[in-house]
């Protein structure tokens, strides 16, 4: 990680942004839990998209990441929160609703000491024991 400090404050190089950001908590759960799915389970790392503006009922939102396919369909959402978060049905509800624009077979909560992933069959939620790879999410429908 390219991290540097300016004013006294950390900033690490965001590689899907192209640019530094502040090194807050969850900016650092981001960063290192992107990189594993590009490094450990082989997710592109141009087909994944992070603080993608969307609109829920309205009102301009902001996913923190989104894995695609080759053909730009939106295959995960995933939301990041700070270790001291904890992973809860709020946290876990502030995905689904998002989801109701971006209709992705799998959504991703991670605060980098535990993650849930959850597939979606219609309006039915199966939680998946392991982050699946790349091959097997491009599979999943």
């Amino acid at each position: 990680m390219n991290i540097r400090t300016q004013n006294g404050k950390q900033y690490v190089l965001c590689a899907w942004r192209r640019k530094y950001v502040r090194l807050t908590p969850e900016e650092l759960v981001r960063q290192t839990t992107l990189q594993l799915l590009v490094d450990e389970y082989r997710y592109p790392h141009n087909l994944i998209a992070v603080e993608v503006p969307i609109a829920v009922a309205g009102i301009q939102k902001r996913c923190d990441a989104i894995i695609y396919n080759q053909h730009m369909r939106p295959l995960m959402l995933i939301e990041f929160k700070a270790p001291s978060i904890h992973l809860t049905q709020e946290v876990f509800d502030q995905a689904a609703i998002y989801n109701r624009t971006l209709h992705v077979p799998i959504l991703m909560l991670c605060n980098g000491r535990e993650s849930i992933v959850a597939q979606i069959h219609s309006t039915q939620y199966q939680f998946i024991e392991h982050i699946p790879a790349y091959n097997i999410l491009t599979n999943i429908d």
